[in-house]
């Protein structure tokens, strides 16, 4: 059978394909998302009040930390086609502190061909803080084609 062009992906795209950034959170990026996202609760924006809670410190919103994860698979898969997101769950394991720097990732774990255009890929991806420790886990699917 022959493949079309639409049918083609890109050499590197295959399972086990990986692709990760670094991102530095600082406490006023936290709470301007935060707010942005309509999210008030002072663990994002006073340290007087996260300094009382288990925390002990402000930390990121699930908001701020889940979107630059899909953001991260949207812009990286966008430079070597087009891309939608399909779905994407995550899993907050543990919270990342508005001070942190954090390595976020994305591996395919699947590749399946859509019924008329393109591939459906199937990914894992992980935010991990310092020690490699991973904070939130998360899984999702998008349509690619060229």
């Amino acid at each position: 059978m022959t493949m079309t062009m639409s049918e083609r992906l890109p050499e590197a795209l295959k399972v086990g394909y990986r692709f990760d950034r670094g991102h530095r959170f600082d406490p006023a990026q936290v709470s301007a998302f935060a707010y942005a996202a309509g999210d008030t609760n002072p663990l994002h924006h006073d340290a007087e009040a996260a300094a009382r809670t288990r925390f002990g410190k402000p930390i990121a919103s699930g908001t701020h930390t889940t979107a630059l994860l899909l953001g991260l698979a949207a812009s990286h898969l966008s430079t070597l086609g087009q891309v939608v997101g399909v779905s994407f769950s995550t899993e907050l394991l543990q919270p990342v502190f508005a001070d942190e720097e954090v390595r976020l990732e994305w591996v395919i774990t699947a590749i399946e061909a859509h019924r008329r255009n393109g591939h459906f890929l199937d990914l894992a991806g992980s935010l991990k803080g310092a020690n490699d420790e991973c904070r939130i886990r998360a899984l999702g699917r998008v349509l690619f084609w060229q």
